[in-house]
């Protein structure tokens, strides 16, 4: 069964912008747990513009599901993950001034670098998911490297659902296909929602898990949070 993981990035900007602590980030945290979430998802970067470092601290103390931190493999990055150790740990090659991830690691070209940091997080018990455009040959570098799954990069199928889910999905598929035949496991994340997350899934049944922040936090304004959940919840399940 596919576990949903929210991800709680939108819900630290939100807060970020009064400078309090308004939403509650570890309560709405909590809350997604109790309401259902089977895993709580969070992206810090360097110049903590919304999940601070310290929240990943805190979040660990109290979090009963699946803890899942991204973000690119570097300097405090590194740190902050080996002192924390959550369940997983999904490495995203995110440039320092992205707005949001927009492409998936190169595991051909990094294939060295991701060799040594994927050795390094799974010496400490760390499973380590690999976030990767849906390509064979990087799904294969991913292996290589030793990564335990592969996140890939929905972004480009849920731009594209609307005008042909078919041709959308296509790539996935054959991706997909090949990480299960080589024994990785699957997630997949960004603009995943309640329109597109069912065929994705109907398509790729033994997707392992998905990552859904913007498109949830978005629909929670007109459904509410528990609500939200829930709808993501049955269209995961159907």
């Amino acid at each position: 069964m596919t576990r949903l993981s929210v991800n709680i990035n939108k819900i630290a900007t939100i807060r970020n912008a009064r400078g309090g602590n308004n939403p509650d980030l570890i309560k709405v945290a909590l809350d997604c747990e109790r309401f259902g979430a089977e895993g709580i998802t969070v992206h810090p970067r360097p110049d903590e513009r919304h999940i601070r470092y310290q929240d990943v601290y805190e979040l660990k103390k109290v979090l009963k599901t699946e803890f899942n931190i991204e973000g690119n493999p570097e300097g405090s990055f590194i740190t902050l993950v080996e002192n924390v150790k959550p369940h997983q740990v999904t490495l995203v090659p995110d440039a320092v001034d992205a707005i949001t991830s927009n492409a998936g690691w190169d595991t051909v070209k990094h294939q060295s670098f991701l060799t040594e940091v994927c050795g390094n997080f799974k010496k400490q018990g760390i499973r380590v998911s690999i976030f990767v455009d849906p390509d064979p040959k990087f799904v294969e570098g991913a292996i290589k490297a030793g990564a335990d799954r592969v996140e890939l990069y929905t972004e480009p199928y849920a731009s594209h659902f609307h005008a042909n889910k078919t041709e959308a999905v296509k790539a996935y598929i054959e991706a997909a296909r090949v990480a299960k035949e080589l024994g990785l496991g699957i997630n997949a994340g960004h603009d995943l929602d309640l329109f597109n997350l069912n065929y994705l899934k109907t398509e790729i049944p033994y997707l392992d898990e998905v990552s859904i922040g913007h498109a949830l936090v978005c629909d929670a304004l007109y459904y509410g949070l528990e609500n939200t959940i829930q709808l993501y919840l049955r269209e995961l399940k159907k």
